[in-house]
């Protein structure tokens, strides 16, 4: 039986090695004392920003949020139609482009060129909120939906990932009678899985932390976005502290700071999730169709 040959580390591996490691502990250590702050009191707090355990538990800060359960599952609801269907319509439209622009046509160039033009210059707030507007969009989904579905940039990435693609691939099952349509769909996208699952992640993130346009377009409750819906309810929270605060009468159970790291959990939670499933498409999808120009 032969004997493993034991791997050796170089200078740029160990380098490497500690970098990443510091990294990781400078992003972790944030987000831990995010969640310490979000179950101590106000008073623990102010005695220790920062601490590797509750220095008083309480669950005040996420029973506050739970008050306002029905705003905040109304929110989420919202939150994940707007994601996962402007995920889905995003990402066939833009694979469809990418997969289109990939292809040899008539008009090809000048085509790619207008669209690569609008990644540089854009029409500007107001045009957009106009356009939206006459078109009888305002305070629906549809808009925030409709606002998000290309990318150019992720439209350019999958282009060249399709293009890293054999052309054998493609003729040879033109040769057996396939159509473009069946080409495209049992062919080439199967081959672009991380890419597409690197770029969904992206959409769905991006989806989900959107709060500018919700904020200008929504204007009722029940269209609200999770990011708006929290928005509001930390500016609540703050203005009853500082009105208790006021009065001399601040106590643990309005507490600011608390209710915000516990609204960073709540929103962060989801995406968590998510992630490790996508993981292993993350590294490679970033890679595929990023050299090719």
């Amino acid at each position: 039986m032969k004997k493993r040959k034991k791997k050796r580390y170089d200078s740029v591996d160990i380098v490497s090695f500690v970098c990443l490691t510091v990294f990781a502990i400078l992003i972790v250590i944030p987000f831990w004392n995010a969640i310490v702050i979000s179950f101590e009191t106000e008073s623990a707090y102010i005695r220790a920003p920062f601490s590797w355990l509750p220095g008083e538990f309480t669950l005040t800060n996420y029973e506050y949020m739970l008050e306002h359960a029905e705003g905040l599952i109304t929110a989420y609801k919202n939150t994940i139609k707007i994601a996962v269907v402007g995920t889905v319509l995003g990402m066939s439209l833009m694979t469809a482009v990418a997969y289109c622009f990939s292809r040899k046509f008539p008009g090809k160039k000048v085509l790619f060129y207008i669209m690569l033009f609008t990644m540089f210059f854009g029409g500007g707030l107001v045009p957009k909120y106009l356009l939206i507007k006459n078109m009888g969009l305002l305070n629906t989904h549809a808009a925030i939906i409709l606002m998000s579905l290309a990318s150019v940039h992720n439209i350019i990435v999958m282009k060249n990932g399709f293009e890293s693609i054999p052309n054998d691939l493609p003729e040879a099952a033109m040769i057996d009678g396939a159509s473009d349509l069946v080409i495209f769909s049992k062919v080439m996208l199967p081959l672009q899985k991380p890419m597409i699952a690197t770029f969904s992640l992206f959409h769905v993130v991006g989806a989900w932390n959107n709060w500018y346009w919700p904020t200008l377009i929504l204007n009722s409750s029940d269209k609200a976005v999770l990011q708006v819906f929290l928005r509001t309810l930390l500016a609540n929270a703050g203005g009853s502290a500082i009105a208790e605060s006021s009065m001399g009468n601040l106590s643990d159970n309005i507490y600011s700071m608390g209710i915000q790291m516990a609204a960073v959990f709540i929103v962060m939670l989801p995406i968590m999730l998510v992630y490790p499933f996508l993981q292993k498409y993350f590294v490679k999808g970033v890679l595929v169709g990023s050299v090719k120009m």
